[in-house]
């Protein structure tokens, strides 16, 4: 005989293993951020192009990869889902067979005894169990889906930021070894900024104990950036680490630093990703 119990059992769902998910993704970034070659090409408008377009391609091969992984895991909860209540159709159907079995013996002893509506009242109350039964099953399945939409968010904001971080670094990397072989970018810098302090008096320039040699070399040749009434003072600062520069002056300073700069990027792109996910948390 098949118990009604049987067909109300509570069916234990497993959470999604969200951490398991984020590692997957994580371990693919660290396999696609392969180390940058020892020889760089000159830094021409097109070298900078295509590393734009290579950290561009990897933040979207990264983000691709996350929302096909956790859309694999959505069909995969509804599959299971739609197993479990097909199973469950098919032991409502059985003890429903059997009970029917059973009551239209007892149909023949209940008419013979004159209880049509003690009968009556037991079809209705095993009506009213199964279809409880049923409504049951139904809203564990939904609360199988929520979770699984839920976790595919999830890894999707969290590859957001990472990928941000990644890019960064990836892009100070390439910088570094472009200075190594183009020296005169450090120059290029330096005049630049120089450039933006049009006033009077000293103005002294800050770089790296290991640059100032080749600096303090170009010092004549910087000295056209600045106003012609100002003197051009160049120190080392061990502050400022391989790359960049930073000028002061009695109006202020003005931090032109290779790490200063990418910080700024990538705090204003993770402050972007923020936003996104707030959003994101508004329309839920």
């Amino acid at each position: 005989m098949i118990s009604l119990s049987n067909v109300i059992k509570s069916t234990e769902y497993v959470p999604v293993e969200q951490l398991r998910m984020l590692e997957a993704v994580r371990r693919h970034l660290r396999q696609d951020a392969a180390p940058v070659e020892d020889q760089a090409e000159p830094l021409t408008a097109e070298h900078v192009l295509n590393k734009d377009e290579q950290l561009a391609s990897l933040r979207q091969s990264i983000l691709d990869d996350a929302e096909s992984f956790a859309e694999e895991h959505v069909r995969n909860a509804a599959d299971e889902a739609e197993t479990m209540l097909s199973e469950t159709r098919e032991q409502i159907d059985a003890w429903w067979t059997e009970r029917r079995e059973q009551d239209e013996q007892l149909v023949e002893s209940l008419k013979q005894q004159g209880y049509d509506e003690g009968y009556q009242q037991g079809m209705a109350q095993a009506e009213q169990e199964i279809q409880q039964a049923y409504e049951r099953k139904i809203a564990e399945a939904q609360a199988v889906l929520q979770q699984a939409y839920q976790a595919k968010e999830q890894i999707l904001q969290e590859a957001e930021p990472f990928v941000v971080t990644l890019s960064c670094a990836v892009a100070e990397k390439v910088i570094q070894q472009q200075l190594t072989v183009d020296p005169d970018i450090i120059l290029e810098i330096a005049r630049r900024t120089l450039a933006r302090k049009r006033e009077s008096g000293t103005i002294t320039l800050c770089v790296s104990p290991e640059q100032f040699s080749f600096v303090h070399a170009a010092r004549e040749e910087l000295g056209f950036a600045i106003d012609s009434q100002a003197e051009l003072e160049i120190i080392p600062d061990t502050s400022v680490n391989d790359g960049g520069c930073v000028v002061r002056s009695s109006l202020g300073s003005i931090d032109a630093r290779i790490d200063t700069q990418l910080s700024e990027i990538k705090k204003a792109l993770l402050q972007v990703a923020i936003q996104q996910e707030e959003r994101i948390d508004d329309g839920a």
